[in-house]
């Protein structure tokens, strides 16, 4: 079975929202204060693909689900 992507995920405290592109790519928008950064991230070793894998599963609570609209909203406090 193969996964589709994008997959979107956030932390429970709505202060980072990840878009997950591939097994090996996401980006994260974060949020401090009133401004939002956006960080583009490529795994290149095991253990950054294991972080991006238990993502994907929300592995220990640590995500919950998220949606492309949500996405693009918080996205455009950046552009």
């Amino acid at each position: 079975m193969s996964m589709e992507y994008p997959v979107y995920r956030k932390y429970p405290n709505d202060k980072s929202f990840f878009k997950i592109n591939s097994e090996s790519h996401f980006d994260e928008l974060k949020l401090t204060g009133d401004k939002a950064e956006i960080h583009h991230f490529e795994a290149k070793i095991h253990p950054d693909r294991v972080f991006i894998q238990d993502m994907i599963a929300m592995e220990n609570e640590h995500w919950t689900a998220s949606t492309a609209k949500e996405f693009e909203e918080v996205l455009q406090r950046v552009s």
